[in-house]
């Protein structure tokens, strides 16, 4: 039996846009309390996830909801990979075009 070990590419690839942001990691606790927050930088955003740059002494939760400062939504994440600092997550949903759009003007403005 052949133990195909490569993963499948992904269907589609989406736009990715440099960021730069801090953001919160919340984590996500009993009965979905929402407790305890730890500061991130958002490396790179797209519709599906985002690249966080994280201290390589936190320990990540899979499943956790993502805030970037400036914007007083909440989105569901799930971790992908890890290395080091640098923690690759997908989106739960996929953000709305115009929502992203709103994240990427907010930035540049600031």
């Amino acid at each position: 039996m052949h133990l195909d070990t490569e993963h499948p590419k992904p269907e589609r690839a989406y736009r990715e846009f440099n960021l730069d942001r801090p953001g919160n990691i919340i984590f996500v606790g009993h009965h979905l309390s929402t407790g305890t927050q730890v500061r991130c930088l958002i490396r790179t955003i797209t519709l599906a996830g985002a690249l966080l740059e994280v201290s390589p002494s936190l320990e990540m939760p899979s499943h956790f909801f993502l805030e970037i400062l400036g914007i007083h939504d909440e989105i569901g994440a799930t971790v992908v990979k890890r290395e080091g600092e640098l923690v690759t997550i997908s989106f739960n949903m996929l953000l709305n075009p115009e929502f992203l759009h709103h994240v990427l003007r907010l930035s540049f403005e600031t």
